[in-house]
């Protein structure tokens, strides 16, 4: 009986210490970013839901390739191209109502980013100079994000600063498209 209830106290304590301490489900801080599935496509592949809403947004647009990405329970297309020869990137999310551009992307040499954006940059990292900035409109509120990468770094965006409404901001989270 002493044995049980030694037992029983062992095990009530083991319950006790793993409700104060339960498991980690989310992201540690400063973690890599999910994982994302790409599936390359060629032009000739692309779905024709997907063409049809790219050729919308942006008429006369020759397109190259594209990407299925999936991560985190979303499917996007990343549809690749030029326009007027210059190069441009739509990014198409799948929704309940169907292929909707949420972004549209190209890249800029830091000279011709806002003064307001690159004074942002350096508040936020003393003498951070990107090697490569995408300027992604945002179709939904024409904000735009500004995807700034380091040397080294050529995956993920070292910052990003949004410019939105005359307001400009270092975002502290990564813009989820």
């Amino acid at each position: 009986m002493k044995r049980a209830l030694f037992l029983s106290g062992i095990a009530t304590g083991v319950i006790a210490l793993a409700a104060c301490n339960p498991p980690q489900t989310g992201e540690p801080a400063g973690a890599p970013p999910p994982a994302t599935a790409i599936t390359p496509t060629a032009a000739a592949d692309i779905p024709e839901a997907v063409r049809a809403v790219v050729l919308s947004a942006r008429p006369g647009m020759v397109i190259a390739e594209a990407e299925l990405k999936e991560r985190e329970g979303r499917r996007y297309y990343d549809v690749e191209g030029t326009l007027a020869g210059a190069e441009i990137e739509l990014d198409l999310l799948e929704t309940p109502r169907g292929w909707e551009v949420v972004e549209i992307q190209r890249d800029l040499p830091w000279t011709a980013v806002p003064g307001g954006v690159r004074a942002a940059a350096e508040g936020a990292r003393t003498g951070f100079v990107p090697v490569r900035i995408i300027e992604s409109v945002q179709a939904g509120d024409g904000a735009i994000i500004y995807e700034l990468f380091a040397d080294g770094q050529p995956a993920t965006p070292a910052l990003e600063v949004r410019a939105a409404g005359g307001r400009i901001e270092v975002l502290k989270e990564t813009w989820p498209h």
